[in-house]
C-alpha cells in the first residue's frame, strides 16, 4: 500500500544514510551529524565503499550487507550511481527512499534517462521516492532530520511542502527565527515519484498536521492534485505560493482564448476549484495559516475598520477595496450606539474612527456594536499609540469580548502598530488566538484570503453530474469534421465547418453559407435576404479582421461582387501562401445586445479549460475574462460569470435591459459538455456570441484540432481533471414489499437526507456501523460522508420518494486506498427498512462498481456480535478473521472474480451487454438474509 511505504519514509524505525562520510563540508557528513546529533531514536547504518567505519560506527559497502532490514535509505553518491544504489535497496527490501543527489534531468538528456531507470526499479520493487535533487525531510516530534541542513524546527502543527531546496532551507532559517513549528518539512525536488498529491494525502490523514502550506513551481499529476486538494481541504487549510506567474507560451496560442488563458491563470482557475488558497508571499503562508487556524472563516467580503486614526483607516480602505472586499454597510442600530458614545467628532460611517483620544470604553462600544451588526462580516481594528491612548488596556478589552460565546462568529483581526506599550499589547492578543499585524494591509490582505478560501470551499461541494448518453448530441457528424481536417493535415477547421460543428451541438449559430465565386454569393444573399455579410475563407487565415477579409453591411448584389473582388484581394495581399476557399455569407444582425466570449483549450497538465468574458475586435485589450474547469453546473457558472466585469453589464446597465442570463448560462454549460464530449479540440473560440434579453447567436468561431488524438480512443472523462457525478450508477430497485427505490450515488446535496436517515438509526445500528454510540454529527462530519470524490470513493443510497418527500433508507459505501487495489466497505440500513433485502442489493452493487473501477481487494471490519452482517459478507464470498482487536476482518478477493468473468462461457454472456449499469439485474430482490448495519 502506499501510505504504508510513505510511512516508512516519515516514520522510519531503522535508517541507511548510503554515501555516508566524516569529511567536513560534505553532504554525506551533514546528514550524519544530523542523524547522530539531534536525537533520533531509530537505528542508523552508514554505507560507504571504501571507509570502515565512520564517526566510529562500523560501515557498510552495501546497504545489503546489513543485517537486518531497513526501512528508509538516503541517497548521497553521485547521480551516475544512483539507479543501481537504488536497485540494491530495492534487492535489500527497502520501501522509502530520499535522494539528495542532483545532477539529474535539470543537465539534459542523460541525467532524464538515469531518472528513467530509477523510475524502473522503483515500480519493479514496489518502493517510494522523495526527489532527486532534493534535501530531504525534517519530522521535528521524531527528531528526525534526513536532510544536510542544520536546523531543527520546533515542533508544531503545520507540514511545509517545498519545490525549492535552497528556499526551502531559508525558510528553516525563518521559521526557527520567528518560533514557528512545523509537523513536517518536505523539499520534494524534482517529484520523479512522491509528489504534492501524495504529500497532501499523507498530511491529510495526519492528526498532528492542522494546515498545509506549499511552495510549488508546478505540478506534475494534476488529476491527483485536485483529488487529494478537494478531499482534504474542507478540514485542513491547503495554502500555496505559485511561483512563475508570467509565461511567453501564449505567443504561439491561434486563438483569443488560447493567448488569455495562461499557465498562471488556469493554475489559479484549479487551486480555486480545489478549495486551496493561493497567496502572494512566503511570509503570507505562515500568516494565514495562523488565522486560519484560529478565527472563523468570514461569511462575505464586508468588513467594518475601527481605528483612532485616520491615515491608516484610509490605508485599510484602499487595500480592502483594491483586493475586492467591500466596506459594510453600518446599520441604523450600530450607528445610534456609536453616536451614544463617540465624541460628535466621529467618521459617522466605515471606517470608524473613534479619534485619537479614544480609550478602551469607546473601542468596546464600536467592536460591540460591530459584533451585533449583520451586515458585518468581519472586523479589523485599528489601534495607534497617541498621547492619552492606552493600548495594553484596549488589547484586554478586546480580548474580553471576543471569549464572549455570542460573538464567536465573526472574523477579527487587528493592527497595533507601533513598539513599546503595543507590543506588550500585541503578545495580549496573540496569546488569546487574536491575530494581529504591524500594518492594516497586512491584515486585509489575510483577510481576503479567509474570503477566498471560505469561496473556494464552495465550489468543492459542486459535483456537475455528467450527461446521459441518450441525452447527448449526435456524435459521429462532429468527429467527421474533426477527422476530415486531421486527414488533410489540418489543425484548424474553416468558419464553415466550426460553425457546423456548433451547430451539430446544439448552439445557437448564425446561418451561414460558403460561396466560391461572386456569383455563388450574390444566389446566397438572395436566399438569406439583405444586408448581409462576407467573410474570407481559409485555413491559413485566423484572425479575417487583421487581414482585411470582413465586410458588413451589404446590401445589393453590387456590393456583394465588389465586396467579393477586395476580399480576396486582400486575403492574397495580407498572406500570400493562403489557401483561399472563397467567402462565407451571413445575415447582418443587429448589434443590439452584449459581445460575449466563450472559450476553451486544452490544457496539457489539468486538461480542457473554459473562458468567459467580454468579447468582440477588444478581448485580448481588456482582458475581462474568468477560467474554469470542466464540468460545470449552474452555480459554478454563475460564479465564473461574477469574476468578470461583463456581468455587471449582463445584467442591466442604464437603460440597456439586461442579457437572458439564464439562456447564457445553459450556452456556457454546453460549452462544457462539448469539452468533455470532444478531447480532440486543441482550442476554440466563440466570439462573438451576441446575446440579448431574448436570444443569443454565435457571429463567429474558430476551432484548432489535436491532430495526434483525432484517432485515438479515449476513457469517458480521461481527460477531465475532476470527474463528473456518475449519473450512469443510477438505477431503479423493488424492495420486497413492492415499493420502488432509486439506488444511486451520494451527492452533496444530500446532507439534510443523510441527517435525517442518521437520526432515525437505533443505537444498535449506530454501534455496528461506527463502532460507538454517536448522539450527533456536526455539519463537517455530515459534509465529509456525502461529498466525495468519485475517483476514490464510491457510496450508493437508496432513495424513496413519497408524496413529494424523499428520504434515503440506507448507504453502502466503498473508500479506495491510494494503491487504487484496495477498498473498505461498509454500510448501513436504516432501522424500519430493514428486511426488505435492501443491504443484500446495496453491497453486491457496490461491489459491481468496485470490480469496475479496477479494485482488487475489498475488505469490511465488523463487530463479532453483528451476526447479520458477518452471514451477508460470508455469503458474498467474503473471508472472515478474527483478529486481536475483537473485530472481525472480512476479504474479498474480486481478482478471481474477474478472471472468473473473462472465461469463455461467461463472456459469451456479458457480449450482449454494452456496460456494466446496463445489466441491472434483481438477482437479489428475494435475499437470503438482510444485514442491519456494518
Amino acid at each position: 500500500m502506499v501510505t504504508l511505504n510513505l510511512d516508512k519514509i516519515f516514520n522510519p524505525k531503522s535508517v541507511a544514510i548510503i554515501g555516508a562520510s566524516d569529511k567536513e563540508g560534505s553532504v554525506g557528513y551533514a546528514i550524519v551529524k544530523n542523524f547522530t546529533e539531534l536525537g533520533y531514536a531509530g537505528k542508523v547504518y552508514f554505507v560507504n565503499l571504501r571507509k570502515p567505519e565512520i564517526l566510529g560506527v562500523k560501515t557498510y559497502q552495501k546497504i545489503e550487507q546489513i543485517p537486518e532490514s531497513v526501512d528508509l535509505a538516503i541517497i548521497a553518491t553521485p547521480a551516475k550511481t544512483v539507479p543501481d544504489v537504488v536497485e540494491e535497496c530495492g534487492r535489500a527490501g527497502v520501501k522509502g527512499v530520499i535522494i539528495v543527489s542532483a545532477g539529474f534531468k535539470e543537465t539534459g538528456a542523460e541525467g532524464r534517462a538515469l531518472e528513467d531507470k530509477i523510475l524502473e526499479v522503483k515500480k519493479k520493487y514496489g518502493m517510494r521516492v522523495i526527489g532527486p535533487n532534493c534535501i530531504g525531510i525534517i519530522r521535528p516530534r521524531t527528531n528526525l532530520n534526513a536532510t544536510f541542513v542544520d536546523k531543527m524546527p520546533k515542533p508544531g502543527k503545520v507540514a511545509f511542502i517545498s519545490q525549492s531546496g535552497a528556499l526551502g532551507s531559508a525558510i528553516l532559517d525563518w521559521a526557527i527565527h520567528e518560533n514557528i513549528g512545523f509537523s513536517n518539512f518536505v523539499s520534494v525536488g524534482s517529484m520523479i515519484d512522491v509528489d504534492f498529491g501524495d504529500l497532501i494525502d499523507y498530511f491529510g490523514t495526519d492528526p498532528k498536521t492542522k494546515s498545509i502550506l506549499m511552495y510549488a513551481e508546478g505540478i506534475t499529476d494534476a488529476r491527483k492534485f485536485m483529488s487529494a486538494a478537494r478531499h482534504f481541504a474542507r478540514t485542513k487549510p491547503i495554502i500555496v505560493v505559485k511561483a512563475g506567474k508570467f509565461s511567453e507560451s501564449a505567443k504561439a496560442a491561434a486563438s483569443h482564448t488560447g493567448s488569455l488563458s495562461g499557465e498562471d491563470a488556469i493554475y489559479d482557475a484549479a487551486f480555486k476549484r480545489a478549495g486551496v488558497v493561493r497567496v502572494e508571499e512566503i511570509e503570507d503562508l505562515f500568516n494565514a495559516a495562523e488565522v486560519l487556524g484560529t478565527q472563523p472563516l468570514p461569511r462575505g467580503p464586508n468588513l467594518a475598520v475601527i481605528t483612532n486614526a485616520g491615515g491608516p483607516g484610509v490605508m485599510a480602505t484602499d487595500a480592502l477595496i483594491a483586493k475586492g472586499g467591500k466596506l459594510a454597510k453600518l446599520n441604523r442600530k450600530t450607528m445610534d450606539a456609536l453616536n451614544s458614545v463617540l465624541p460628535p467628532f466621529w467618521s459617522k460611517g466605515n471606517p470608524i474612527d473613534v479619534l485619537g483620544d479614544a480609550g478602551a470604553e469607546q473601542y468596546k462600544t464600536a467592536v460591540e456594536a460591530c459584533l451585533n451588526d449583520e451586515n458585518i462580516d468581519g472586523i479589523l481594528i485599528i489601534f495607534t499609540q497617541q498621547a492619552v491612548s492606552k493600548a495594553i488596556e484596549v488589547a484586554q478589552t478586546i480580548v474580553e469580548l471576543v471569549k464572549s460565546k455570542t460573538y464567536q462568529n465573526k472574523t477579527i483581526l487587528t493592527s497595533f502598530m507601533g513598539y513599546g506599550a503595543v507590543q506588550e499589547a500585541n503578545s495580549i492578543l496573540n496569546a488569546n488566538n487574536i491575530p494581529t499585524y504591524s500594518t492594516p494591509e497586512n491584515a486585509i490582505k489575510t483577510y481576503m484570503y479567509m474570503y477566498q478560501y471560505q469561496r473556494n470551499l464552495e465550489l468543492i461541494y459542486q459535483t456537475p453530474e455528467e450527461r446521459p448518453v441518450d441525452a447527448a448530441p449526435p456524435k459521429r457528424p462532429i468527429m467527421a469534421i474533426l477527422r476530415n481536417a486531421a486527414t488533410e493535415n489540418r489543425e484548424l477547421l474553416t468558419e464553415d465547418e466550426a460553425k457546423r460543428l456548433l451547430d451539430y451541438y446544439n448552439f445557437p449559430v448564425v446561418k451561414t453559407e460558403v460561396a466560391n465565386t461572386a456569383e455563388e454569393a450574390v444566389a446566397f444573399a438572395h436566399q438569406i435576404g439583405y444586408p448581409v455579410v462576407l467573410k474570407i475563407l481559409s485555413p491559413q487565415i485566423v484572425h479575417k479582421t487583421d487581414a482585411g477579409g470582413v465586410m458588413l453591411d451589404l446590401n445589393s448584389d453590387t456590393d456583394i461582387k465588389q465586396a467579393f473582388d477586395i476580399i480576396i484581394h486582400r486575403a492574397k495581399k495580407y498572406s500570400p501562401k493562403a489557401q483561399i476557399l472563397g467567402v462565407t455569407v451571413q445575415p447582418m444582425i443587429s448589434r443590439k445586445g452584449y459581445e460575449i466570449i466563450i472559450g476553451g483549450k486544452t490544457d496539457p497538465l489539468f486538461g480542457p479549460v473554459i473562458l468567459f468574458g467580454m468579447g468582440g475586435v477588444g478581448v485580448e485589450l481588456f482582458k475581462d475574462y474568468s477560467i474554469a474547469l470542466p464540468p460545470l453546473n449552474t452555480t459554478l457558472i454563475r460564479k465564473m460569470m461574477e469574476e468578470t466585469k461583463v456581468y455587471q453589464l449582463l445584467k442591466g446597465y442604464r437603460n440597456v435591459p439586461p442579457a437572458n442570463l439564464k439562456l447564457l448560462e445553459e450556452t456556457i454549460g454546453l460549452f462544457s459538455q462539448l469539452l468533455i464530449d470532444f478531447p480532440q479540440i486543441k482550442e476554440i473560440d466563440v466570439n462573438p456570441l451576441l446575446i440579448n434579453e431574448k436570444e443569443a447567436c454565435i457571429l463567429d468561431a474558430r476551432i484548432k484540432v489535436d491532430k495526434s488524438k483525432v484517432f485515438k480512443k479515449f476513457e469517458p472523462h480521461e481527460h477531465l481533471v475532476i470527474s463528473p457525478y456518475p449519473k450512469k450508477y443510477e438505477t431503479q430497485w423493488k424492495l420486497k414489499n413492492g415499493q420502488e427505490v432509486l439506488l444511486r450515488p451520494i451527492k452533496p446535496e444530500d446532507e439534510p437526507m443523510w441527517l435525517e436517515m442518521f437520526q432515525s438509526f437505533s443505537e444498535e445500528s449506530i454501534r455496528y456501523r461506527f463502532f460507538q454510540l454517536l448522539k450527533d454529527t456536526p455539519h463537517e462530519v455530515r459534509v465529509r460522508y456525502c461529498n466525495i470524490d468519485y475517483d476514490r470513493e464510491i457510496a450508493i443510497v437508496a432513495e424513496l420518494s413519497e408524496e413529494n418527500h424523499k428520504k434515503i433508507l440506507g448507504v453502502g459505501r466503498l473508500s479506495i486506498e491510494l494503491d487504487g487495489k484496495t477498498g473498505e466497505l461498509a454500510f448501513i440500513i436504516g432501522d424500519q427498512w430493514q428486511g426488505q433485502g435492501l443491504g443484500s442489493k446495496i453491497v453486491d452493487y457496490v461491489l459491481e462498481i468496485a470490480k469496475e473501477m479496477g479494485v482488487e481487494t475489498v475488505y469490511a471490519i465488523m463487530l463479532p456480535d453483528n451476526q447479520r452482517a458477518l452471514n451477508l459478507t460470508k455469503k458474498m464470498g467474503f473471508k472472515l478473521e478474527y483478529l486481536s482487536d475483537g473485530t472481525v476482518k472480512g476479504v474479498l478477493d474480486l481478482k478471481e472474480e474477474v478472471r472468473n468473468d473473462k472465461c469463455p462461457e461467461t463472456l459469451a454472456k456479458t457480449e450482449k451487454k454494452e456496460t456494466f449499469v446496463a445489466e441491472k439485474q434483481e438477482k437479489d430482490a428475494q435475499p437470503e438474509a438482510e444485514v442491519t448495519s456494518l
